[in-house]
């Protein structure tokens, strides 16, 4: 259909511009208010959908939590905060953790939290006690299921919520118990911590306390392995873990101290340029680490070992430091020695690398025989992780420099 011109001034000539006709205009309008409705119906659909989709991440939850809450109250009658396996065997390899102190335990008879281990136990007492646990079970979880679909029919929604926080928060608690003492355990039981985080990552996402030593298991996994890929991908996980930790808790001390941590494992495998970057960063969340909670002697710990490692800088490093940075990162060999010996000062003995450091910075500093001391001092202690193992090796180098 031809369109009617209309002519329009335009400095001194004159254009012509195209109107639509009145079918046109019809058809158009027409159009638009079909795409109106169209929209307006999407929508509906998509507003639909979010509530199908929140009602089902309602659901899951409460699945989860539900069924969190029937396996504490389960161990809880039986009194231990998980399962062990049972072994008539009197060199069993399996670790009991005491309730009051979360360490592992392998001596027979009574532990300090008053459990019996295995070992101390009869075949009799351990048959009977089987078979109790067994029947019990069928009739505690037949109790639960029944006690839960009564409790819900009389309480309200929030008291039900209530209800479920109250157990998750429990089981919680024991969980990081089990945590906590695994990554204080040899290489086998760090890799079973890691995994008993994993499992529970779904549950415990949200909470700090569980993300933090979720990252640390990251760590512990990057120290453990030897595969150089390995390593970098568990210190870029856990770093992408504790980032979502400090986004929401910027004031845990445990979660600065260990986003730190991971920068430094992850920079191992980076340029001179990155490793001096991150190294800024490293020592900003150490600071802020010590700074909320001062009494932590493994952030001293930590800032002395940056503190002596940027005294002993190389020419290339301090180079690049230097045309990258207005003010390059400085520390001597005295501010690394002041920290070694508030770690000492806070928790004695707290780890054979830190007296290492103790008298490698006496000995850098022309004080042999406070170096001797501490030496000496150092070789007292056991050798029970990678580290320590490093530092013995030290020890030994230095005990022969000594000796010639």
């Amino acid at each position: 259909v031809p369109r009617v011109p209309v002519p329009v001034e335009a400095g001194d000539g004159a254009t012509h511009t195209a109107l639509l006709t009145h079918g046109e205009q019809v058809d158009v309008l027409e159009r638009l208010d079909f795409v109106l409705r169209n929209i307006s119906e999407l929508r509906k659909e998509v507003e639909e959908l979010r509530n199908s989709l929140q009602h089902l991440a309602a659901e899951i939850i409460g699945e989860v939590r539900s069924h969190l809450e029937e396996t504490q109250k389960v161990t809880r009658r039986r009194r231990f905060p998980f399962p062990r396996e049972r072994s008539d065997s009197t060199g069993s390899s399996s670790i009991y953790f005491t309730a009051s102190s979360a360490t592992a335990n392998t001596d027979d008879g009574e532990s300090e939290g008053g459990y019996t281990t295995a070992n101390a136990e009869s075949d009799y007492d351990r048959e009977s006690e089987r078979e109790s646990e067994e029947g019990e079970d069928e009739v505690s979880c037949e109790t639960v299921r029944t006690a839960r679909r009564d409790s819900l029919d009389l309480v309200n929604e929030d008291e039900t919520h209530l209800i479920l926080d109250s157990s998750l928060e429990e089981g919680l608690g024991q969980l990081l118990q089990q945590a906590d003492s695994l990554h204080n355990g040899d290489e086998q039981e760090k890799r079973e911590g890691f995994q008993l985080l994993l499992n529970n990552k779904l549950a415990y996402a949200d909470q700090k306390d569980f993300l933090w030593r979720l990252a640390r298991a990251h760590s512990d996994m990057c120290e453990i392995t030897e595969d150089v890929d390995e390593k970098r991908s568990y210190a870029s996980d856990g770093k992408e873990e504790i980032e979502i930790a400090l986004q929401k808790w910027d004031q845990s001390a445990e979660c600065h101290q260990w986003y730190a941590i991971l920068c430094g494992q992850l920079s191992e495998h980076e340029s001179i340029q990155k490793r001096i970057q991150t190294g800024y960063v490293f020592k900003e969340h150490i600071d802020k680490a010590i700074e909320l909670k001062p009494e932590d002697p493994k952030s001293y710990y930590l800032l002395g070992r940056w503190c002596y490692q940027v005294s002993h800088l190389g020419w290339l490093e301090k180079k690049t430091a230097s045309a990258l940075f207005e003010a390059p990162p400085t520390a001597t060999v005295q501010d690394a020695l002041q920290n070694f010996l508030r770690v000492e000062e806070l928790s004695p003995g707290f780890s054979k690398a830190g007296r290492v450091y103790i008298a490698k910075c006496y000995r850098d500093l022309g004080n042999n025989s406070a170096a001797v001391l501490w030496m000496s001092l150092a070789s007292e202690l056991p050798v029970n992780t990678k580290e320590d193992a490093e530092s013995e090796r030290e020890l030994e180098e230095m005990r022969s420099v000594w000796e010639e």
